[in-house]
């Protein structure tokens, strides 16, 4: 999908406030023409009338000495030269005053009371001409016309909109400029708010002051100021990681330095034999945090999200257990698994994560658990994975326990278990250094990454038991044909006791 070059949001704004703004004036310019053109030609109409009228009521004053007293006052009163006023009175048959050649007929004729006016041509001009008639008691009526030119009605109408449009055109300077300023205004909290924003650095990161943010842009800052909360928690774990990572690698660099020096510089076979022993467990427990601290990395919520797929929960712990039953036999330990929630006991859990990291949950409990057994006990050291589904707050989860019969955990520790590189003893029950502290960290960020929990309760035997919660996928309809398959494998299926893996 394409999407319009970015435009100038002030440029935008004036152009679609002033753009109306001088369409408006334009429309009410035409209107206010067309309003003076009216009322001119009403008043021009009304005034040719009146003179019109006049006349006739003079003619009709005079009686039969029209002929001689009419004349003169017709002159008088049309011998304005700015008026340019034509007029002619006759009876029909004889020319009383005026010119006679102006038209007794014409179009564009209208009544006004006892008048008629009407548009005609006289001398090659366009005239308006009033025309009254004035009965006599005896002989033909007397016709009185009165006629102006029409181009003077434009002069008028001109000079009318003339005084409507200079205040007009006033207004519409004054709303430009007041637009202008209007827009300017109302957009400096963005300007001001891109100094702050510039003004930020990778090790500041502070929030955008929202004092005086108009209301409708406050949604964009919060969502950055919540956007640079989360950078600056990003950035800040990020610090720590790194200030951690490179104070818990220092010590076995500097071990595994340390005994290269002691088996270099040993002449004695034992004491070369001992430094290198010492070397190679050094660099193991180098490697091994090395490996923490990738894993640790890697649990990051960033682009894993994205690598999500359906996983059986119940198969990937049943598998991983199986991973883990040489090591826990050399140590003595029985490793088992069981399922609880379903009597078939192979109903698939279905969740939505990363195989590699959920595999790498359960390897960090179970290598936990292991550390921490006795290396010899009178009733034998015991690791349980169970599986099961269970409702949490009306959301189905899959459910895996790690669960032993070692010591436990002190309740003093219990609060920073999932700390990272918190470490409860210096040593484990078997003699055995329990590391860097990262292992239950991996586990804790692995389960925020996929939106499930972890946490510690004791066993009931007084051991370790440590509960992971995954939320359930969404389950695709199952065709006829897979169910009657699926019941006639699960009639072959009736144990429910662990299963030493």
């Amino acid at each position: 999908m394409s999407y319009p070059a970015a435009n100038s949001l002030r440029r935008t704004l004036l152009r679609r406030l002033a753009a109306p703004l001088s369409l408006l004036a334009l429309m009410s310019g035409l209107i206010a023409y067309w309003l003076a053109w009216q009322y001119t030609q009403h008043v021009v109409d009304r005034s040719l009338v009146d003179l019109a009228t006049a006349i006739s009521k003079q003619i009709q004053i005079a009686g039969p000495d029209a002929s001689v007293s009419v004349p003169p006052l017709a002159q008088a009163m049309f011998s304005d030269p700015v008026e340019h006023l034509v007029y002619r009175i006759s009876d029909g048959e004889t020319e009383i005053a005026g010119d006679n050649t102006l038209p007794l007929q014409g179009t564009n004729v209208r009544r006004m009371h006892y008048a008629y006016v009407f548009e005609t041509e006289h001398n090659g001009v366009n005239v308006r001409v009033a025309q009254v008639r004035a009965e006599q008691p005896r002989g033909n009526p007397i016709v009185v016309e009165v006629g102006q030119p029409v181009h003077l009605r434009s002069q008028i109408a001109a000079e009318f909109l003339i005084a409507i449009m200079m205040p007009l055109l006033l207004l519409l300077l004054a709303g430009w400029a007041i637009v202008w300023r209007v827009v300017n205004q109302q957009l400096n909290p963005l300007t001001d708010l891109a100094d702050s924003l510039n003004r930020q650095t990778h090790m500041s990161l502070e929030p955008v002051d929202e004092t005086y943010v108009p209301v409708e842009i406050r949604p964009l800052t919060g969502a950055l100021n919540a956007l640079l909360g989360r950078l600056k928690t990003a950035l800040d774990a990020q610090r720590k990681f790194i200030a951690d990572a490179a104070h818990q690698l220092r010590t076995p660099l500097t071990a595994v330095k340390l005994h290269a020096e002691q088996a270099a510089n040993a002449r004695e076979p034992q004491q070369v034999s001992a430094a290198v022993h010492e070397l190679r467990a050094a660099a193991n427990r180098a490697v091994r945090l090395s490996n923490q601290l990738l894993s640790l990395a890697r649990a990051e919520p960033t682009e894993q999200a994205a690598r999500f797929v359906d996983i059986d929960m119940a198969a990937l712990a049943f598998e991983t257990g199986a991973e883990w039953v040489p090591r826990a036999l050399a140590n003595h330990v029985d490793l088992g698994f069981q399922r609880l929630d379903a009597p078939e006991n192979d109903e698939p859990l279905m969740v939505r994560g990363n195989p590699v990291l959920l595999r790498e949950v359960i390897a960090n409990l179970l290598d936990n658990a292991l550390k921490y057994l006795p290396p010899a006990r009178v009733d034998g050291g015991r690791i349980t994975v169970t599986v099961t589904q269970n409702n949490v707050e009306n959301v189905q989860m899959a459910e895996v326990v790690v669960e032993d019969n070692g010591s436990g955990v002190p309740l003093a520790q219990q609060t920073d278990l999932f700390k990272r590189f918190f470490r409860g003893d210096g040593q484990s029950e078997s003699g055995v250094e329990t590391g860097a502290g990262l292992g239950l960290a991996i586990v804790h960020d692995i389960m925020s990454l996929h939106r499930g929990s972890v946490h510690y309760e004791d066993a009931p035997e007084g051991g370790a038991r440590f509960i992971v919660r995954l939320p359930l996928a969404r389950r695709k309809p199952v065709d006829a044909s897979d169910t009657a398959s699926a019941d006639k494998h699960h009639q072959k299926t009736t144990s429910q006791a662990p299963v030493d893996l």
